[in-house]
């Protein structure tokens, strides 16, 4: 019971195959309380009967890329608990059509959504959380290997991820006086919703099971895993670090075309 006793709040769970969801179920199995967002009334449903399956779990409606919409979560989630120990961003978006062709293509509107909803949100719901983290406590945000490498249609997404990853050092800078650890976890390609508008994902994935040191895709669990190390007080001395769970494959040389 690695989180007995502890709360965190976990953004970005689409449905089951969701990252986030997969931290979920690891903090949850080591004795966390949770409570999630959800974007639209569309999604509203889908998270709030996976919540149902943890006790003491709650629902708040966050779009991330609102100012408005993150104050009035944390202000529900302070009417539910007086503290927070972990904070995970599993927040991505680009528009479709900046995730095919070529990156040059890339417009003003679609370059400035993406790094918004994927790399500011994090320093707005970080921000937004410090209140409720008065004793310390973990963020963890997830990445891409397209944030340090070309990928194939990944294109202005990468740009978003490598603006998320430099955050998480400045604000592990800034935030380790208090006691607050900021890392992030750079997974393989899972085909989850989010992926599905990166074109070829399933070839991707093919790709890195063929030649990945493990042979094998990544797989949700394991991820979550590394969320619940990274949270726990087994990852207490880690901050502002890139952790990899993509069975090696960032290690790699040349690569084959995909």
């Amino acid at each position: 019971m690695l989180l007995a006793g502890k709360t965190g709040l976990i953004l970005g769970v689409a449905n089951k195959h969701s990252i986030a969801w997969a931290i979920a179920e690891s903090a949850a199995r080591e004795g966390a309380k949770l409570f999630f967002n959800y974007q639209t009334e569309r999604l509203k449903d889908n998270v709030e009967k996976l919540a149902t399956e943890l006790p003491g779990a709650k629902c708040f409606v966050c779009d991330v890329s609102q100012d408005a919409e993150i104050d009035a979560m944390m202000q529900s989630l302070a009417a539910e608990t007086d503290k927070l120990d972990f904070l995970v961003h599993s927040v991505a978006y680009a528009p479709r059509e900046a995730l095919t062709g070529e990156f040059v293509n890339t417009t003003r509107a679609d370059f400035a959504t993406a790094l918004d909803v994927s790399a500011y949100s994090l320093v707005a719901t970080t921000r937004a959380a410090l209140p409720l983290m008065k004793e310390g406590g973990s963020v963890i945000t997830l990445s891409y290997l397209g944030a340090e490498r070309v990928v194939p249609h990944y294109n202005v997404m990468g740009v978003a991820k490598a603006a998320l990853e430099c955050s998480v050092r400045y604000l592990a800078n800034d935030l380790g006086p208090q006691g607050i650890r900021v890392n992030a976890i750079s997974a393989g390609p899972i085909r989850t919703l989010a992926a599905r508008g990166v074109s070829g994902i399933t070839k991707m994935v093919e790709h890195h099971r063929e030649i990945a040191p493990l042979r094998r895709a990544t797989e949700q669990a394991e991820v979550g895993d590394t969320g619940l190390f990274l949270i726990s007080d087994l990852g207490r001395g880690i901050t502002g670090e890139v952790i990899y769970v993509d069975g090696g494959y960032h290690i790699l040389g040349t690569l084959v075309s995909m």
